[in-house]
């Protein structure tokens, strides 16, 4: 009887660890990845109309990271690779849901990003929470500036693809690089150059910005080049 009853113990513990250790896996972003590859170009140009008409497989990923909100057990770059997906997905779900649009900045009283509408586990969040009170503060990565996207033509462009732990790095390292070399977004020169304002707006994540700048640039900065800051274009990114 004691035998058995040990055993039954034994046998019980093991499910609830194998069900608890199932429930701490990362959710799957291959949902997200798929409507990225046939609504989003290789230069993050995003088709809102044709999205609008898988809105229920949007909608469907959105309730999936809903209910798998990031957990001790998953590593560094699965939570970051799920908040950079959430913030992308969220937003995009917020023009689509309010589509034709001509701007982001048209919704909310010209405030979206501090609109909290976004329910993940227990907690409902802002946009701005997810970059600047998680993304920023606990990954501490500049390049992040180049991951999350606001749905802007200034913004640094939408990825076509989700963002997964093991593509992370390579992937932060690829937009970052295309972002600076682009001359819509950056003007570079050795004695000069005209950036976006990403670059004055999070001026305290990137540092020096001549060094930062030129650990991607194909043309590099003099130390002493003249900075200056381009006007935003709030359009949507379509």
């Amino acid at each position: 009887m004691y035998k058995s009853l040990l055993y039954f113990c034994f046998t019980l513990g093991l499910m609830f660890s194998t069900i608890n250790w199932v429930s701490a896996n990362p959710p799957s972003h291959e949902a997200w990845d798929a409507l990225l590859k046939k609504y989003v170009s290789a230069t993050g140009k995003v088709n809102y109309k044709g999205l609008k008409t898988d809105k229920t497989k949007l909608e469907d990923y959105l309730k999936t990271l809903s209910s798998n909100a990031p957990e001790e057990s998953w590593s560094k770059g699965e939570e970051m690779a799920y908040w950079i997906n959430a913030y992308n997905a969220f937003t995009v779900k917020l023009i689509v849901d309010n589509y034709p649009l001509s701007s982001i900045s048209k919704l909310h009283g010209g405030k979206p990003w501090d609109h909290k509408w976004i329910k993940i586990g227990a907690k409902t969040y802002s946009l701005n929470n997810l970059e600047n009170d998680i993304l920023r503060p606990q990954f501490k990565d500049a390049r992040i500036h180049f991951a999350v996207n606001c749905a802007a033509k200034s913004c640094p462009p939408l990825l076509n693809a989700a963002w997964t732990a093991s593509n992370l790095n390579s992937n932060l390292d690829a937009q970052a690089k295309k972002f600076i070399n682009n001359t819509a977004f950056n003007k570079l020169s050795e004695k000069k150059v005209e950036v976006s304002k990403v670059f004055e707006w999070y001026a305290e994540d990137f540092g020096n910005l001549v060094t930062f700048i030129n650990k991607y640039a194909s043309t590099k900065v003099g130390a002493k080049a003249k900075v200056v800051y381009q006007e935003y274009d709030w359009s949507l990114n379509e």
